[in-house]
């Protein structure tokens, strides 16, 4: 007996081989059995691995899973899985209790199981010896009563005669055609273990077009195993199934993604007369065959690939839905060779929608409906602009203003460890180039798929740690595992960072980035300012808006179409040139009355005032040294022994006036202009509201135009709200 090539390949799972043997034991009935005698084709796939010498008579319509299964056992050979893999099942048998199962390590270590059946249909089993051998074993372990031992004897012998089981086998002639076979095949499966549309399509495939049907199995095997060297579509975002490789062939040729009307179509069913036109299928078969060849063409596949690299994906892991991949790839292939388009171009556009449709999960739900329609959107059109433009058309409408303020940000507020929205996240940080947070690493070195160690290089760390929250008194797990608590790090830190507070463990980190850095690593991991002050449940909301924004800018980045240029950073002899502006302003000295001579209280406040305005608002630089008309003073009129004294009266004066919080966003150095020194203090944007202590009184000041400008009452409130 032989599996036919219109046979799906085994995909019982060994608790399915379990339960056939039992009721095989028990003799209850388990269907009928369906063959077809070939008439002698050697073409017929034979049961196991091994070549064999016969040529088979009767070929298996119905019943392949039972049969390989009663086959695998009885013989000892292996089978090949639906992922390539050979097997050998195993199913382990306790005479005393008459009860099968599958090996496990608890039926391993247990006496009373004989572990694998196989042995006892072996052409060298000695069925005495192993009865008496078996209770000797299990006797050593626990006391077996005369009665027990019989059983154990009977229980052996009456399983080494299944092979005498009768089943009930209906046989068609060799006179009926493959297609009718193909038809019987059909019918009887849709009504017992369902087979999804693309089964269908595979069972005609192997009757009209086998090489059709085998080149799509060899493209998905060899896709599973790394190449050794040699051209080969393995790749490290999807293992794709033959199934799927045909529906990229289908989508393509015949512009459909609903498979159920396609089995018809590819039959050459004619819904007026209700018969099967042998023109019309082979018209269809056609075209299948020449889109195949460019579905399976490595130099497309893999330059689509990179399409998907181009949008920041990464590999295998960060992909949530591998219908998005077959659908972007059956739209690459549309543009290429229905509207001829330049490759580059299509490789861009085609980013573009795999990282939108990832991103929403386009293919999730439904998705033959989905891309059926999506598919109908680009039909018919004129040229390859046109092309590009509707697909770009869909994206747009897709990812609109309050998708990215509000969806987005909703989306990410779960703790599914595969989220299509966390996965766009990860990919956003890949694209624009953003390190590992605390670590000099890029994140797109870190997720490499081609890189593998003893441990992840790259880990999930929950910024609030677990114990840290439950000690807090948060112990829902799925408000502790959110995605915005996690963020990318090395391993060694992971493991430095323990149970710490972030208020605990982030200082030190912090504290030894540089400004610039600082400012970029937390806007591209989405953290606000002084985060780890925040309660646990602002901070998450506050996260998830800020991750929404970095996967837009990544979206930008990839659409090329970008607003801001990257922000220049100006010479001190630049910004005197410019004058005062609202980023910038001029002070004679840091603490002495020019027409005193003398150190005054109220100069240090107009210098305080300044700083303070630039934090509040959106940063600055004062000079020291300048007069307000340009002239450059130097710093000797302040009296300082020497610059490291004047930078520590600087950083004294910002901790105990306006506090030591601001003192990372507060940046002096000095520089030589025109043979004097100038002090220049760069401000950032503040992470909070900074209030100067003067006196008795907590005083605001804002930068508005080219001057300070002190706020008060409700002004505060109304600005501190609108700012921070």
């Amino acid at each position: 007996m032989a599996v036919p090539e219109l046979q799906r390949p085994f995909v019982w799972p060994n608790v399915n081989v379990r339960d056939l043997f039992d009721s095989l034991y028990r003799g209850y009935p388990v269907g009928f059995l369906l063959f077809w005698k070939t008439g002698v084709d050697t073409s017929l796939k034979q049961i196991g691995t091994s070549q064999k010498q016969h040529v088979p008579e009767l070929a298996i319509v119905d019943g392949q899973q039972r049969l390989t299964s009663l086959f695998a056992v009885i013989k000892g050979a292996e089978v090949l899985r639906a992922d390539f893999r050979k097997e050998r099942i195993q199913i382990a048998f306790n005479p005393l209790s008459r009860q099968f199962d599958v090996p496990g390590a608890t039926t391993k270590k247990d006496r009373a199981y004989i572990p694998d059946i196989s042995v006892l249909w072996a052409s060298d089993f000695k069925p005495g010896a192993f009865r008496k051998n078996f209770i000797k074993n299990l006797s050593e372990v626990r006391e077996l009563s005369e009665e027990e031992e019989a059983t154990i004897e009977e229980s052996i012998d009456s399983l080494r005669n299944l092979p005498n089981y009768n089943f009930v086998a209906l046989t068609l002639a060799s006179s009926v055609d493959e297609e009718t076979i193909a038809n019987v095949f059909v019918r009887i499966n849709g009504k017992g273990k369902s087979l999804n549309q693309a089964d269908f399509i595979m069972t005609l495939l192997s009757v009209f077009w086998e090489e059709g049907r085998v080149e799509l199995e060899n493209f998905a095997l060899r896709a599973s195993m790394p190449s050794d060297g040699q051209s080969s579509p393995f790749n490290h975002f999807i293992k794709p199934s033959p199934d799927q490789m045909l529906r990229a062939t289908i989508g393509v040729s015949l512009k459909r993604a609903r498979l159920k009307n396609v089995y018809s179509a590819l039959r050459g069913h004619d819904a007026t007369t209700g018969l099967d036109d042998p023109e019309k299928r082979k018209s269809q078969f056609d075209a299948m065959r020449e889109t195949q060849k460019a579905v399976l063409n490595l130099a497309n596949w893999h330059h689509f690939l990179d399409a998907i690299k181009l949008a920041g994906y990464r590999g295998q892991k960060m992909i949530s839905s591998e219908a998005a991949i077959i659908y972007s790839y059956v739209l690459y292939l549309i543009g290429v060779r229905d509207y001829g388009m330049d490759r580059s171009t299509i490789r861009q556009v085609i980013a573009e929608f795999f990282f939108m449709a990832a991103m929403t999960g386009r293919y999730t739900n439904s998705p033959e409906t989905r891309f059926e329609a999506d598919l109908s959107l680009v039909r018919d059109l004129p040229d390859g602009e046109a092309f590009v433009a509707r697909l770009r058309e869909m994206c747009r409408t897709t990812l609109t203003n309050d998708y990215w303020d509000i969806t987005l940000p909703s989306q990410l507020a779960t703790s599914a460890a595969r989220s299509p929205s966390l996965f766009a996240y990860q990919a956003a940080l890949v694209k624009l180039d953003a390190p590992v947070l605390f670590s000099p690493m890029k994140m797109a070195q870190m997720v490499d798929p081609a890189v593998k160690g003893s441990k992840v290089a790259l880990e999930q760390h929950h910024l609030f740690p677990r114990k840290y929250l439950e000690e807090q008194g948060i112990t829902d797990r799925k408000a502790i595992n959110q995605i915005a608590n996690f963020a990318a790090v090395e391993w060694p830190d992971n493991i430095k960072i323990g149970k710490q507070g972030p208020s605990s463990y982030v200082p030190a980190l912090d504290a030894v980035m540089k400004g610039e850095e600082r400012s970029r690593v937390y806007k591209l991991h989405a953290l606000p300012p002084l985060w780890w002050e925040m309660p646990y449940e602002q901070f998450l909301a506050a996260r998830r808006q800020r991750m929404a924004q970095v996967v837009r800018e990544a979206w930008s980045a990839l659409c090329g179409d970008t607003d801001s240029e990257a922000p220049v950073s100006l010479s001190v002899s630049e910004l005197i040139a410019g004058g005062e502006t609202g980023a910038v302003e001029f002070k004679s000295t840091l603490r002495t009355n020019l027409h005193t001579g003398q150190v005054d209280e109220k100069i240090h406040l107009s210098a305080l005032k300044t700083i303070a305005g630039f934090l509040n608002a959106n940063g600055g630089t004062l000079l020291i040294g300048v007069a307000d008309n340009g002239e450059v003073l130097g710093l000797s009129a302040d009296g300082f022994q020497n610059e490291d004294k004047m930078c520590l009266h600087l950083v004294n004066l910002i901790k105990d006036r306006i506090g030591d919080v601001f003192l990372p966003y507060i940046h002096p150095h000095f520089e030589d202009q025109e043979g004097d020194r100038v002090l220049a203090i760069r401000c950032e944007r503040g992470p909070k509201p900074a209030f100067i202590k003067d006196g008795g009184q907590q005083k605001f000041f804002v930068r508005g135009g080219n001057s300070t400008a002190e706020l008060m009452g409700n002004s505060i409130t109304d600005y501190v709200s609108q700012r921070f």
